[in-house]
């Protein structure tokens, strides 16, 4: 199938692509790597009037050290994201997880903003960036705005940008001393979508008790599912290996079945999952 009829834009630089995006705001789609919106465009899942290609925007792609962590452009294609040394040592859980991203012909053109902005609940990058806490710069004609990604992600395919808006920056804070990371998913084939994934951070305090852990999972729900039920369970206490196999069996977590598997399995590679992630971001944190 082909799209059906639409006006094409290719702005030169930012300005440029916010007035065009204030002017035609829920009619316009913006087109970053072009890996998710052109086949639903193609399937005519989505039908946009207007498309604003954001790919001449050279201004929007960059990666960049700050005395506070990491900053990266929303064009910054995710195959840069993947070789940049600064990424690996400010942000080594990202550096971690983008190899599992699709395929390298994917991560060339793919974009870290486009996946973020895209929410899919099934993607990786929108995880990382809960599990991160990250924040996300939305701008517009109007003024610009920071977003917590516990509040960015708000339904299926539905973020909190305004129509009017777009993601132009992601900020990533650096780790706590005394922190681990680890993220782990489970899909038939290296590439597909994960039936299950897992991530998580983990901080110590002094005497080696959990300070703070925060434990995401993807693919079981409409968005990035943030584990409240982990921080209960660890926060305060040394993380012993029942302890943390207490806090990854999350009874919050209800997986539908699908094609690929019941939810009772995927309730199960949840708990294994959550498990290991814990186990190893917390051997990290005690490596220092």
């Amino acid at each position: 199938m082909k799209p059906p009829p639409f006006v094409y834009h290719a702005p030169k630089n930012l300005d440029e692509a916010l007035s065009l995006l204030n002017q035609h705001s829920s009619d316009a789609k913006v087109l970053a790597g072009g890996q998710s919106l052109v086949p639903m465009m193609n399937f005519r899942v989505a039908q946009p009037a207007i498309l604003i290609d954001l790919n001449k925007i050279k201004e929007l792609a960059y990666i960049k050290e700050g005395s506070d962590g990491l900053r990266i452009g929303a064009m910054t294609r995710q195959r840069s994201v993947e070789r940049d040394a600064k990424v690996a040592n400010r942000a080594p859980l990202l550096h971690e997880t983008v190899p599992h991203i699709a395929h390298p012909q994917i991560r060339n053109r793919g974009t870290i903003g486009g996946s973020v902005a895209h929410a899919d609940p099934a993607a990786e990058l929108p995880t990382i960036m809960l599990t991160l806490n990250a924040k996300l710069l939305a701008k517009s004609q109007k003024g610009e705005r920071w977003i917590e990604a516990e509040s960015f992600f708000v339904g299926l395919f539905t973020t909190a940008l305004e129509p009017d808006e777009m993601l132009v920056e992601i900020r990533i804070p650096d780790l706590p001393a005394r922190s681990g990371y680890a993220f782990e998913e489970v899909a038939r084939r290296h590439g597909d979508y994960a039936m299950m994934g897992a991530a998580a951070t983990l901080t110590l305090d002094e005497s080696g008790k959990c300070k703070d852990v925060r434990l995401v999972f993807l693919s079981v729900g409409e968005t990035p599912l943030l584990s409240s039920f982990a921080s209960k369970v660890l926060v305060g206490n040394k993380p012993t290996p029942e302890l943390i196999q207490s806090a990854a069996a999350n009874t919050d977590i209800v997986p539908s079945s699908n094609i690929h598997a019941s939810e009772r399995y995927r309730k199960h590679l949840a708990n294994v999952l959550g498990r290991r992630v814990l186990t190893k971001a917390y051997e990290r944190a005690q490596q220092g």
